[in-house]
């Protein structure tokens, strides 16, 4: 009788060490497809520069240092491809960054603010940006489910032994980009 008892309890231990690990195994690739989602919507994103970049050239000519601020920032961006969250993160924010005062600039040109392809790339770029917003949100949600499931009571015990880690989040790295943006009517 106390054979059975304790081949039951062995039995129920594996049982519950197998869906753990199977659980931990979702939650994983779950935050790597995150990932790959952003990465996604960031390369939609660097395909779209140079368009918009090219388009804007002809009207901005006394805005040089812009475009190539806008540039440099995405050939910085394209090679932190392979590096983490927390790096990504910061090249993506210095590009958004860029972005943002180029459509700042465009302001003082009304005849590329009429232009129908600045439009549609401008549309374009909004909607990536959007995208990219949502795809960050969704990564966040999956690291944190993935982070949550490592490091709590039973499951963090088959983590440690199995080498699961805990994953980085995709954070705003700029002070700047946290703060509400102030608007203000001359």
């Amino acid at each position: 009788m106390t054979w059975y008892i304790i081949v039951g309890v062995v039995v129920i231990l594996i049982i519950v060490l197998i869906a753990t690990y199977n659980k931990l195994v979702r939650l994983r690739n779950q935050v790597k497809n995150a990932w790959a989602q952003i990465d996604v919507q960031l390369k939609r994103r660097h395909d779209l520069i140079p368009n918009l970049i090219e388009t804007v050239k002809g009207y901005m000519k006394h805005e040089r240092e812009t475009l190539e601020a806008i540039t440099k920032a995405r050939n910085l961006a394209q090679q932190a491809a392979s590096s983490g969250p927390g790096a990504r993160a910061k090249a993506e924010t210095e590009l958004s960054s860029a972005l943002g005062r180029l459509l700042a600039v465009v302001e003082n040109y009304p005849d590329l603010k009429a232009n129908q392809n600045f439009l549609a790339l401008q549309e374009e770029l909004t909607s990536t940006e959007n995208k990219l917003s949502f795809s960050r949100q969704y990564y966040n949600d999956s690291v944190l489910s993935y982070n949550n499931r490592t490091q709590m009571f039973p499951s963090n015990i088959v983590a440690s032994m199995t080498g699961f880690k805990a994953s980085e989040f995709f954070e705003v790295s700029v002070a700047g980009e946290r703060e509400a943006p102030k608007v203000s009517f001359p």
